[in-house]
This record gives C-alpha cells, structure tokens and sequence, in this order.
C-alpha cells in the first residue's frame, strides 16, 4: 500500500501545475489579464520551489517523509483555496503563489519517492511508476471537476472545493499507509526489531560533481520545459480551435488516463531494460504531438490524439530521473541529490509555461514555441542516451 498512498500524496503536490489549466482563461477574462501575466506568477512560485528542493530533500533525509506529508497535504489543498480570494491586483496574486510556493515545500516528489526507495529495490521501477502515477491521477481528475465547479459555481468557489475536496480524499490514505523504512525506525520506539541500517552510495558532493549528474540535470530541465508547457497550454489552444471548455477539459483528462498507461510501462520497462535508452525513447515521443500541434488543426482526430502521446510520455521524466538516480548514487544522500535534480524539474516546469504564454501574447500564436519544443526534446533523448551503464551499488532496503 505504500507506493499507491505515496501516489495519493505526490498527486496533492501538483495541484497548483495541472489543476490550474481550467482558471486560466475565466481568471484571465474577469482581471483582463494577459496569459503571461497569469503565467508569471506561477513561474516565480515555481521557481522558488526549485532553490529551495535541495534542502528540503536533506529534510527528508534527516527526518523522514511521513510528518512532511501529512502536514504538506492539508497546508497545500487550503493553499490552493485560498486562491478564491484572489482581488485583480497582480500584486496579490504574485502574494497567493508566494503562500502556495511554501506550503507545497513539504509535499514535493522527494517526500513521496524517499519513503518508496526505502522499501523496494528489485521492483523499485514500477515502485516509483505507481507513486508517480500521482500526477496522472491529478491530470485526470483535475480538469473535469474544475471545469464542472466553475460551471456550476464559478471559479472562486471552485478553487476553495476544488482544494478541500482533494484534501478529503487524499489525507486518510495517507495518515493510514504513508510510512518508509526511516518513518518505521522512528514511529516505533519500542519495537524489538533493530532500526533500519544507513544507507549507502555516493555522497552529496561527489554526485554533484559527476558527468552523469549533469546530463541528468539538463535532461530534466529540457523534457520538463517542454512536455509541462504543451500541458498547461493545452485547453488553451483547444479553445483556439474552436473547441468548447467542456469537451476541451474531457480531452485533457485523456492526457491523465494516458499517462497511467504510459508510467506504468515505463516503471516495467526499466526495471527490465536499460534505464537511460528507455528514457532515451520515451523523451522523443512527445515529438510526435508536436508535430500533430503544428500541422493537424483540422484533422479531427488530432486533439485526442495529441492527448494520448502526451498523456503516455508525462510523468516520465520523473520515472526515469528519480530511478536513475538511485541506480547511479544509491540511497544515502538521495533526497539531496534528488533534490537537485528536482530543481531542474522544477524550473523547466516554470519557465516552459511562462514562454510559451509571452510567445503567444506576443505572436498570437505558439508554433514558435513548437520548434523550440523540438529540439529541446532531441536535446533530453541524447543526454539520457549518452549515459554509462551504472555500476552496481549494495543498498540496504527491506524489498
């Protein structure tokens, strides 16, 4: 049960990315605000997230995962209500997303993944599929019932059901089955069984200074620029085309059912095969939307169709990243190393939505944005496929 109450949690933790496509275009017609303008705000909040994911993956490492991720949950989905109170004044929306850029600090991924890599080593690759599948869950989920709360209510007090609705749903599983190998050692002070053994692999300093790090960290940042934009960006150009927010929100959900289909394979794939060539592939699926997002407008498949290749390739960067990451550097200073990683993660996931917003406020458009998406996605594939095959490093897990 842990990887699927992780799953639960890591979902909570990106509400504020792939439940906030369906405000952008009521948000933006009652303020008159522009998409960059919505966007920015975002970005900063982003942004910081990425400075500040190193120390918080050297919490989970000193702390464990499980009272970050309870407290993180219900601070992130009354965060993301608070949005309803939202005045028109860019000020105070950049002081919203400042809020929700503290409170989502305790439920980033290095939470929910540290507490899987304590338990599971053989089948760690579909371990992590499952917990990341949290995300997927979010981008089915989110898009259909805010557009369903914004129908019926409006979008300010969609914001405020939108966040205590996921509250209720995600804080029991987690509170009940949330619980790594560190948790265990320190929740259970009168057990008999010893605690859990230090882990071991590569320290902090060492793996910052490694090539393989480094590759790993562009190829999060490029994959994470691109695939993230064409997501937050996707109801918004479906209603370029003429497509009406209800089926527009049906179809990005398609890109959440996909995207369970696309992890899972991916976790199967890597535990079987070599990590960095399957990652290698599924980095230049994404490609193949593009192109249909340039040149298929009126072909009427094409949304849909657009949909399932995104669907089936997002999400997999962390797969893979955070995999690799283990496979490389082992355990013992993961949720730093991570972090670092989940920085450049987390600024592609920041400024791909930002410019692809200015190319369009400037352009009317987003194809420049769609070449640009190209050749970074080429970029990713070719840093992930570069890579050595990673030594063997002796881990001390429970599974």
């Amino acid at each position: 049960m842990l990887p699927v109450a992780a799953m639960f949690g890591y979902s909570v933790s990106v509400i504020h990315i792939y439940g906030i496509y369906p405000y952008i275009l009521p948000v933006t017609k009652e303020f008159g605000w522009t998409r960059g303008q919505f966007t920015g705000a975002f970005t900063f909040a982003i942004l910081v997230q990425a400075l500040l994911a190193v120390p918080v993956g050297m919490l989970v490492d000193r702390f464990g995962s499980r009272r970050l991720g309870l407290a993180g949950v219900v601070l992130v989905c009354l965060g993301f209500a608070l949005f309803s109170t939202s005045s028109g004044s860019l000020t105070n929306w950049y002081l919203m997303w400042g809020i929700m850029t503290l409170v989502a600090l305790p439920v980033q991924a290095t939470v929910w993944t540290s507490a899987v890599a304590t338990r599971f080593t053989a089948s760690r690759g579909t371990a992590f599929a499952i917990t990341l599948c949290g995300a997927s869950v979010a981008q089915f989920v989110f898009p259909p019932l805010a557009t369903r709360l914004i129908g019926d209510y409006g979008w300010r007090t969609a914001f405020v059901w939108h966040g205590l609705i996921w509250m209720a749903v995600v804080l029991p599983v987690v509170f009940l089955f949330f619980r790594g190998a560190r948790d265990a050692g320190r929740t259970a002070k009168a057990s008999p069984l010893p605690r859990p053994p230090a882990a071991s692999g590569v320290g902090f300093r060492d793996g910052l200074r490694s090539p393989v790090y480094v590759r790993l960290l562009l190829a999060s940042l490029f994959f994470t620029f691109t695939i993230v934009a064409l997501n937050y960006q996707f109801m918004p150009i479906l209603a370029g085309w003429g497509i009406e927010p209800t089926r527009a929100a049906w179809l990005a959900s398609l890109i959440g059912l996909s995207s369970v289909v696309g992890r899972l394979v991916t976790g199967y794939l890597i535990d079987r095969f070599r990590a960095s060539h399957v990652g290698a592939i599924v980095f230049l699926l994404p490609i193949i939307a593009v192109l249909m997002l340039l040149f298929g407008e009126d072909y009427a498949p094409a949304p849909a169709l657009v949909a399932i290749m995104l669907g089936l390739t997002l999400g997999a960067e962390v797969d893979v990243i955070v995999y690799l990451t283990t496979r490389f550097f082992g355990l013992n200073s993961f949720g730093a190393l991570y972090g670092g990683l989940l920085a450049a993660l987390s600024t592609g996931t920041a400024i791909g939505p930002l410019a692809a917003s200015l190319i369009f406020d400037a352009t009317g458009r987003y194809d420049r944005f769609f070449w640009l998406a190209i050749a970074l996605l080429l970029l990713s594939s070719a840093a992930l496929f570069s890579l050595p095959k990673p030594a063997d490093i002796e881990e001390d897990t429970s599974v």
